[in-house]
């Protein structure tokens, strides 16, 4: 795996993965445990509703915005740090009729190109971990988020070391590299302002998504075995496909065993 030496490196890293042919392959537009279904509970967790001003944070593809607008009713305006994903989320939005509810742009979570008060509620799924600075993007969050707004995240947590297995691989996408207990997290919030915390443990969403992606990387194994797929006209990066089999069985196991998980986070600003 190659080295990562900057933050600017790391943000590169990450959304050059998530906007790559396996990610695709095996997660499809929905990149994040629970799919849509969990975040139409988080939705309903922080209470929103028609004509909300909304922002999406690490938005990927559109999928979670869109959804959000067509559902509430809410105004989304999303930010990614992949120009890539940017513009499948403008063409998601236009598909499903809902551009006159959105708008996405490139940007970096930890400098939010929005004045502040701009948003009645922040949400970022799967993606708080993945920030170098944490601390800084709690804060711009706060920042563009009103008194009295909500901040919604879903996000990976660790509990304890990880093992190497898992460690070289995810810490270069930087998936889990900056992941910690949920305790860490609400702490970072606490410093940045928000208070009236909403914890709920979402491990199992984790490990149905795992569980899933197992299941494709078989059928795939089995389509390249009858000459249906093509794995030289895939952009698979440093990956191959026996070794996403692996990381896949230990993350399994290692969510089984509590030391992985995934936990949903609702707070007040201020």
């Amino acid at each position: 795996m190659p080295e990562v030496d900057s933050d600017r490196e790391v943000k590169l890293c990450c959304s050059t993965f998530y906007q790559s042919d396996i990610v695709r392959m095996l997660l499809g537009d929905v990149f994040h445990p629970g799919g849509l279904e969990l975040t139409g509970h988080l939705g309903e967790t922080m209470g929103l509703g028609a004509g909300q001003r909304v922002l999406d944070v690490a938005c990927g593809r559109g999928v979670s915005a869109v959804y959000l607008a067509e559902h509430f009713g809410a105004h989304v305006s999303g930010v990614d740090y992949g120009p890539e994903n940017v513009a499948a989320a403008e063409a998601h939005a236009a598909a499903r009729g809902v551009s006159h509810l959105t708008e996405f742009r490139q940007a970096d979570a930890e400098d939010l190109p929005f004045p502040r008060d701009s948003f009645d509620a922040v949400i970022s799924e799967c993606s708080f971990c993945t920030f170098p600075s944490q601390e800084g993007a709690a804060r711009s969050m706060a920042r563009v988020l009103r008194s009295g707004g909500r901040l919604g995240l879903t996000d990976m947590t660790v509990d304890g070391p990880l093992p190497e297995d898992i460690r070289s691989l995810l810490a270069w996408v930087a998936c889990l590299g900056g992941a910690g207990p949920a305790e860490s997290y609400v702490s970072k919030l606490e410093e940045a302002g928000f208070t009236n915390f909403v914890v709920e443990d979402q491990r199992n969403a984790l490990l149905d998504m795992v569980v899933g992606v197992r299941r494709k990387l078989l059928g795939a194994e089995l389509a390249v075995g009858l000459g249906k797929l093509d794995l030289g006209k895939l952009d698979l990066g440093e990956f191959d496909l026996g070794e996403v089999k692996g990381l896949a069985r230990n993350a399994g196991a290692h969510i089984e065993s509590g030391l992985i998980g995934y936990t949903l986070i609702v707070a007040d600003n201020g």
